[in-house]
């Protein structure tokens, strides 16, 4: 609480928002379920999934990566 209160953070912030934040980055980074359980040191998908969030900047990036892969024959993923 001494820690929380010299940092400045509030009273609803909790350890678990930065588990979820921390999580949430991972899977935006491309951290597979299988990653995220790994990390998380989960036995099944169903708590992972709760990380792998789909956000506009996500959508457009798989939608990116998609128009790539059709420009170029389709078939392989494009490394960036």
């Amino acid at each position: 609480m001494a820690a929380r209160k010299t940092a400045g953070v509030t009273s609803e912030l909790h350890f678990h928002d930065f588990r979820h934040t921390g999580n949430t980055l991972a899977s935006t980074a491309g951290a597979s379920t299988r990653e995220l359980m790994t990390r998380m040191g989960h036995s099944s998908s169903r708590a992972a999934l709760i990380y792998q969030h789909m956000t506009s900047d996500r959508d457009r990036a798989i939608a990116d990566r998609l128009g790539a892969m059709i420009r170029e024959g389709g078939g392989e993923a494009v490394s960036d």
